[in-house]
């Protein structure tokens, strides 16, 4: 289901997108983007309108901090 951008004025948000196994977060205070793939630790910073994070937001699904911070498992 789409996540909408509007919740971005009020605070962090937090998606993933299983069908490209990566997740998103957006920083509220600095607003900033950040990706991170599954079965990795490290988060890059990416544009507004990066072409993932615009699928993410049409396709994906929002997720909570714990489940984005723990991060998740590449199944093959």
């Amino acid at each position: 289901m789409a996540v909408s951008r509007s919740y971005l004025r009020h605070r962090n948000v937090f998606i993933d997108y299983d069908y490209e196994n990566v997740m998103f977060r957006f920083d509220h205070e600095n607003r900033r983007y950040y990706r991170k793939y599954y079965g990795k630790d490290n988060e890059v910073e990416v544009w507004f309108d990066n072409r993932l994070l615009t699928k993410a937001f049409l396709y994906g699904c929002e997720i909570d901090e714990n489940t984005y911070n723990a991060g998740k498992i590449l199944n093959k």
